[in-house]
């Protein structure tokens, strides 16, 4: 597992700068040529049950699987029922990843931390920090209010500090599990107090792991991006990363153009 990092960035953060409030959902798909509040609203507007409906119990007799996680290959266990409501892990358990006698997946390239929060999703519906609904504001927050710390919220990795959610989200994409997918994207729009550069390590990631066509993850990292702009705009790793360049800031300059029209079609004439 990834070892936190104990050191600070010298970069401002967002604590004034949530993703959203989750609402309901549209069926229509985003582009980047929409306007940026368009884009938001649509990438944040995403149902998820609760997370008790999306529980999972075992059968008795299923059969117990070992899963080898990780460099240092972090031992799991879980029932092979639970593990098959994954297209992924169904496929492993049925095809070539084990035989009958050795009943193991190799993961060689996953983080084990993230694997435990996509394996404790499969059994409770959900993972930790988990969402709680505050029936007198009518909203969704995370337990403890949030509160875990920039270092237990984000994997410290060779490309740097990259947060949980984002992680998920993409290997929710991978395993096939759609209402994590809701899930992650939703908690991403609870947190506070994230650092300029780990935002935008996070924003790389995604586009990394995403398909083209994505357009909830991305959109969350463009529209986040565009409202902080202030302070992304003295930023030294937002300059480092922006002479790096990349689809990103493709997407990014397309969304502010979006927004300025935006602004400039609501100023009085």
């Amino acid at each position: 597992m990834f070892s936190s990092s104990s050191r600070r960035h010298q970069e401002g953060s967002f604590s004034k700068h949530r993703a959203s409030k989750s609402k309901s959902s549209h069926k229509r798909n985003a582009s980047f040529k929409d306007s940026p509040r368009k884009v938001e609203k649509l990438a944040q507007q995403t149902t998820v049950p609760s997370p008790q409906s999306n529980q999972t119990s075992p059968t008795i007799g299923s059969a117990i699987i070992t899963l080898s996680v990780g460099h240092e290959q972090r031992l799991f266990a879980a029932h092979e029922d639970v593990l098959c409501h994954s297209p992924y892990f169904q496929s492993a358990c049925r095809d070539q990843f084990f035989s009958s006698s050795n009943k193991r997946i190799d993961l060689p390239d996953e983080d084990p931390e993230v694997f435990s929060s996509i394996l404790e999703y499969l059994y409770k519906g959900d993972y930790y920090p988990r969402l709680e609904y505050d029936t007198k504001r009518k909203s969704w927050n995370l337990e403890d209010g949030g509160n875990t710390g920039a270092n237990e919220a984000a994997i410290h990795t060779a490309a740097g500090p990259i947060l949980k959610d984002t992680i998920i989200y993409c290997q929710a994409e991978k395993y096939g599990l759609q209402e994590l997918k809701k899930l992650a994207l939703r908690k991403q729009g609870l947190q506070s107090g994230i650092q300029c550069s780990t935002i935008l390590t996070s924003a790389r990631f995604a586009y990394a792991n995403t398909p083209d066509n994505d357009s909830k993850l991305r959109a969350h990292y463009l529209a986040l991006i565009i409202r902080a702009r202030h302070t992304f705009k003295r930023s030294g790793t937002m300059q480092n990363e922006m002479e790096n360049g990349g689809k990103l800031f493709f997407d990014l300059f397309v969304a502010m153009v979006n927004h300025m029209d935006d602004l400039t079609q609501k100023s009085p004439r």
